[in-house]
């Protein structure tokens, strides 16, 4: 190899080893810049899907304890309406009752009338 071969592979060597060293050392730079920031973004990263798995145990309670109310709500109501349906079965002979003195009783002030069956029913 000639001289000016060696010198040309030389420079070249020392740009490659340059480029190197300039590449290790931005990297490194790099890290140390970027390094505290990825951290803390994991970190937020962890607590978030961690409040994520909490919420999504919440909504499901939630959704379970409402449909425990809706049907709590529904028997409510069917129990409701049964006892409105014995109580108006119950009620019917006094209604008989009432509406056969009402017939009996003839003309005159309603109130009057009113308070007069009552007292016949009370036994006044």
């Amino acid at each position: 190899m000639t001289p000016g071969a060696w010198k040309l592979t030389g420079v070249g060597l020392a740009l490659a080893l340059l480029l190197a060293l300039g590449g290790a050392g931005g990297g490194w730079l790099a890290a140390c810049h970027y390094r505290p920031l990825i951290d803390t973004a994991n970190t937020d990263l962890a607590t978030a899907k961690q409040a994520r798995g909490n919420l999504e145990t919440l909504a499901g309670e939630q959704g379970r304890k409402l449909g425990e109310l809706v049907l709590a709500g529904e028997l409510r109501e069917r129990n409701a309406a049964l006892a409105i349906a014995k109580a108006k079965e119950d009620a019917q002979p006094d209604y008989v009752a009432a509406n056969k003195l009402l017939r009996e009783r003839a003309g005159g002030d309603p109130a009057v009338a009113a308070a007069s069956i009552i007292d016949q029913e009370l036994g006044l």
